[in-house]
């Protein structure tokens, strides 16, 4: 009895959360490099979220005729163990369709040996269908399809790297050959390297395992895979991190500087993982506006 009361508590605590948007399945069809498991996803009552094998997409669309055509997909953070929902998805997905953004929140695959076929390459799969999806329908959730960017926080902020820096190569099915580029980067204390010096231990073996090759990890250490093509990007970080090094954001902010290509870069004295106390949200959320009408996505 108590635990049916409490999953059925859970359950209306999301959908209380869930009111202003709709989940849709990120795959039509066939989940690419997937085992066949049963769905053993777990819901927090945080609105933490463990063991996802199913993704999903949740749409959040600005009020009629506040659209600005532009829109970014969230990724939220966990170390690719779990996805803190809320805090680093929907909350921000309702700042940003207050201001005219659509936003789409990314409920990525964690990697797993027991759900995927090759579990270094599933949440990138997942960011780069969300990305094709999102220009296919495009017109239906009025969006510039050349407006479309992509934000993550911790190790959601390295897919969101990963994405913006491994476009070239497509790991799904892309028969129109649509561009899986990122407009623009929205990084929010993110892990970016994978190696041992600035790395987040966990994210890495998360997602490479625990005999990864140099090779691989170099693959995933997105600041030695910045070139010429990587979209605009917004970093913000904060000093006292103790969980991700500030080094991943100044790593990254660095090669872009080298590169020439636009980027702000936003650090804090305080405000540790996460950015719980400080700095506030209006702070750091008001200067990635303040960017992105800055590099012409939104007026």
């Amino acid at each position: 009895m108590i635990r049916t009361f409490y999953l059925c508590f859970i359950s209306l605590m999301w959908a209380t959360a869930c009111l202003a948007q709709q989940e849709i399945p990120l795959y039509t069809g066939t989940i690419p490099n997937a085992k066949e498991t049963p769905d053993g996803e777990i819901k927090r009552a945080d609105y933490v979220v463990s063991n996802v094998s199913r993704p999903t997409l949740s749409v959040f669309l600005p009020p009629n005729g506040k659209a600005n055509g532009a829109a970014v997909i969230i990724c939220p953070g966990g170390g690719y163990g779990v996805l803190v929902m809320k805090r680093e998805g929907y909350d921000i997905a309702e700042a940003f369709t207050k201001m005219g953004v659509a936003a789409f929140v990314l409920k990525y695959r964690l990697p797993s040996d027991k759900t995927m076929l090759d579990k270094t390459i599933g949440p990138l799969q997942d960011a780069q269908q969300a990305i094709k999806m999102i220009r296919q329908r495009a017109a239906e959730w009025q969006i510039d399809p050349q407006k479309l960017g992509i934000m993550g926080f911790s190790a959601g902020g390295h897919l969101a790297a990963t994405a913006g820096t491994h476009f070239t190569k497509s790991l799904i099915d892309n028969p129109d050959n649509s561009s899986l580029r990122p407009n623009f980067m929205i990084l929010v204390y993110p892990v970016i390297s994978l190696n041992e010096s600035m790395g987040h231990s966990n994210t890495r073996t998360n997602l490479l395992g625990t005999a990864a090759s140099p090779e691989l990890i170099k693959q995933y250490s997105n600041e030695a895979q910045v070139d010429s093509s990587t979209p605009p990007t917004f970093l913000t970080h904060a000093g006292d991190d103790k969980v991700v090094p500030v080094a991943n954001s100044l790593a990254f902010y660095e090669a872009l500087q080298r590169l020439g290509i636009p980027a702000d870069l936003h650090l804090y004295t305080k405000g540790g993982h996460g950015y719980l106390q400080t700095p506030a949200f209006e702070e750091w959320f008001g200067r990635c506006l303040h960017w992105l009408r800055q590099i012409e996505i939104t007026p």
